[in-house]
């Protein structure tokens, strides 16, 4: 392998764009094993979202390319005027732990602010603390009280003024 394929590149596909598939597929195997559900219906939820929310000007869907495979990824949405809302964030569990998401969060908050957006908005799931730990790393606000136990909070929603 080449230095150049070991380079990391952020393209931006539709949700139906085969690049976007492992995205989607892992996600899914994440979500029914931290909250339970079928793959499937995971799955279907995932691949069914409203695709137009990911496209410009509103969104966008980012995939992190490494040796031409997908490895991380993330979209946005519009929330309001001055909003972006981020949604799946994921790095391949090949990947994992070595600084990815941190760069996938990043190569967002660039393509948020090139398209007028002051502010980002997010949720994640009680089950999820490595996405929690990203978020705060990262600037984020914690919009719950962080002295509740993450089942007591439930959705964990957070924000950041770009």
């Amino acid at each position: 392998m080449t230095v150049c394929e070991d380079l990391l590149q952020f393209v931006t596909v539709e949700q139906q764009d085969p690049l976007a598939a492992p995205l989607l597929a892992e996600l899914a195997v994440e979500y029914s094993t931290r909250y339970g559900g079928t793959l499937d219906e995971h799955h279907e939820f995932l691949v069914n979202y409203p695709a137009a929310h990911f496209t410009a000007p509103g969104g966008g869907l980012l995939i992190g390319v490494q040796g031409g495979a997908a490895v991380t990824g993330g979209a946005f949405q519009r929330y309001d005027a001055d909003t972006a809302e981020l949604k799946r964030i994921w790095t391949s569990s090949a990947h994992r732990r070595q600084g990815l998401a941190g760069r996938t969060l990043a190569a967002l908050e660039q393509e948020i602010r090139s398209r007028g957006y002051r502010r980002i908005y997010l949720t994640t799931g009680p089950r999820q603390p490595e996405a929690k730990a990203l978020y705060l790393s990262a600037g984020y606000r914690p919009l719950y009280d962080q002295t509740l136990s993450a089942d007591e909070v439930g959705i964990h929603p957070f924000e950041k003024d770009l």
